[in-house]
């Protein structure tokens, strides 16, 4: 299956204590690379979480951000630490004795003393269960995106293939008239300079220069190459690798394509396979 990279996902579960948002956004990189953003109290489950993203997602720089938002009807009642408190209000009055003008003890400044207002603990087992679980259908919808993109992805490449099949044949086809033409034009070219040439001669100088224009193994390797890519792109696993080396060795045939070229429909030829490969290279690296 070809998948793109670039895919967002948001996932939410409700639980009686609050709501657990999901959000993952990937976008493509050489490698799997993962960011995680959470509310301490989910942190050890981190170690978890990497792990089912790992064992389910290949490559791609994957960002993903949980938010829990509790419902105060029930995170419970507020207790206050009354020792706590008093010591603070304590302290506040030693401070305001040594000063000329003492102000008044706020009772919201001492609630929001640490260690005074004590909330009653939620159980997070299931929180954190329910977590996972809000991951995991994450991930679901981010694979599905994925699919989706890749098979568009998949859709523009196959175009590309099309393409440069055609021009490959095209290039076949005119091969031998574009031979003769430069023979000809040599031939030309020296009864205009009234040389005389030995005929044994030429024909050495014309069949040489026949090998050098000769570009089947060229074009063999590109058809091969196609071909290799048409059965990359129907294979299951992750393919964005092969597809990258393979790029790279269709860049390879076309500039030696073009090297050998000796008519401007060869050079046009070599030109429009390298804007078709870099077409090509820019969305295999997109593909997972």
């Amino acid at each position: 299956m070809t998948r793109s990279m670039t895919a967002f996902a948001r996932a939410q579960q409700s639980l009686d204590v609050g709501d657990i948002i999901l959000e993952i956004r990937s976008v493509n990189h050489r490698y799997l690379e993962l960011h995680l953003k959470m509310p301490e109290d989910f942190r050890v489950k981190e170690t978890r979480f990497r792990e089912v993203l790992q064992q389910r997602l290949k490559r791609g720089k994957v960002e993903c951000f949980f938010r829990f938002n509790i419902n105060i009807q029930q995170s419970g009642e507020i207790e206050i630490n009354q020792q706590r408190a008093k010591a603070v209000v304590r302290a506040c009055h030693e401070i305001n004795s040594m000063l000329h003008q003492p102000s008044e003890v706020d009772s919201i400044e001492v609630l929001q003393w640490p260690g005074v207002v004590q909330e009653s603990k939620l159980d997070m087992k299931p929180v954190l269960q329910a977590a996972e679980d809000t991951l995991n259908a994450a991930i679901d919808e981010l694979l599905a995106n994925r699919e989706r993109e890749g098979e568009r992805l998949k859709g523009l490449v196959l175009q590309r293939v099309d393409a440069i099949e055609q021009i490959v044949a095209d290039t076949r086809a005119k091969m031998p008239q574009i031979q003769d033409r430069y023979q000809q034009k040599l031939r030309d070219r020296l009864t205009e300079l009234d040389v005389e040439v030995n005929s044994d001669r030429l024909e050495q100088e014309l069949v040489h220069m026949a090998q050098k224009m000769d570009v089947d193994e060229e074009l063999d390797r590109l058809e091969c190459h196609l071909k290799e890519m048409r059965d990359v792109l129907s294979r299951e696993e992750a393919v964005g690798r092969r597809l990258d080396f393979l790029m790279q060795e269709l860049n390879r045939e076309a500039n030696t394509l073009g090297s050998k070229s000796a008519d401007i429909s060869s050079t046009n030829a070599s030109v429009e396979l390298k804007v078709l490969i870099e077409q090509m290279r820019e969305q295999i690296q997109n593909i997972e």
